[in-house]
């Protein structure tokens, strides 16, 4: 039976992995130094941590389900005892992107990260519907990578992606440098903050004297409709009051440069500021 050591095992996002993979083939160890989250594991699903020591003895995956920030730290400190071959599995592109993993050509690094539930969607069970982060009850896309490492290696951190994020629906794979590209780029430094702006824009017309319930049903609802429209879910045109005010906001609002969040250099700084 395959062995994994999952770190950080009674964290937010660990306790999730660890709640997953309890159904699995796989024979897990879990190390979570805060007694907070030992505790949290044991009443919550029946599980006894372990010491990192006892939790790498003969693993062959490790699962870094640890901070940005301490996932160097983490690495660093069980680099001696990775054996030859070890899987080493990270949940975001950041900190291998930006070199915090151990320079050792004889461990398989690789990466995963959900997609989240989508938007548009066919979840009719309440806690589907509830479940907007994933890993729970409602489906999901992901993303994978296998930053080196025999090709096998690849179907077994898929496999393992598969399990900890389920239920899954496609799983695509990409190279780490594109998963950079999808998160911070995509879904953080550019979608997070249009969203962050839409919520400053509602705060705006409230203030201004638009009731606060009127003016979320407002938005929320005209953001299914529009998206819906944008991303092709639906047929359909925008009306041409919509196009016109479109062609006025984006100028008012966007850079005439924003694409630059894209590029190389601006990928590895923004990732150096999270890691």
């Amino acid at each position: 039976m395959t062995a994994i050591a999952l770190f950080g095992a009674g964290g937010k996002m660990g306790y999730r992995l660890a709640s997953n993979l309890k159904k699995s083939r796989f024979d897990v160890r879990h190390v979570e130094v805060g007694k907070g989250g030992q505790e949290r594991l044991k009443n919550g699903l029946g599980i006894d941590c372990v010491s990192p020591e006892t939790a790498l003895a003969g693993a062959e995956v490790v699962v870094l389900a640890v901070p940005d920030t301490l996932i160097g730290k983490v690495a660093a400190g069980i680099n001696a005892q990775l054996k030859p071959g070890t899987i080493v599995v990270a949940l975001d592109a950041a900190a291998p992107f930006a070199g915090h993993l151990p320079d050792r050509a004889d461990l398989s690094y690789f990466v995963t990260h959900p997609c989240h539930p989508p938007i548009f969607n066919d979840e009719t069970a309440l806690a589907a519907k509830n479940d907007h982060f994933g890993g729970l009850a409602a489906k999901q896309h992901i993303v994978n990578a296998l930053m080196q490492g025999p090709e096998s290696a690849y179907a077994v951190g898929e496999e393992i992606a598969k399990i900890i994020w389920a239920p899954v629906m496609r799983s695509h794979r990409v190279t780490v440098e594109q998963m950079a590209l999808l998160e911070p780029g995509l879904s953080e430094t550019v979608c997070a903050t249009l969203l962050v702006v839409m919520r400053e824009a509602m705060d705006e017309v409230i203030r201004r004297g638009v009731p606060q319930e009127a003016a979320r049903d407002f938005l929320l609802g005209h953001m299914n409709v529009l998206g819906a429209v944008i991303f092709g879910e639906v047929e359909g045109v925008f009306s041409d009051a919509c196009n016109k005010a479109i062609a006025f906001g984006k100028p008012a609002l966007m850079q005439p440069d924003w694409k630059k969040v894209f590029e190389p250099q601006e990928i590895a700084d923004s990732i150096r500021r999270i890691t």
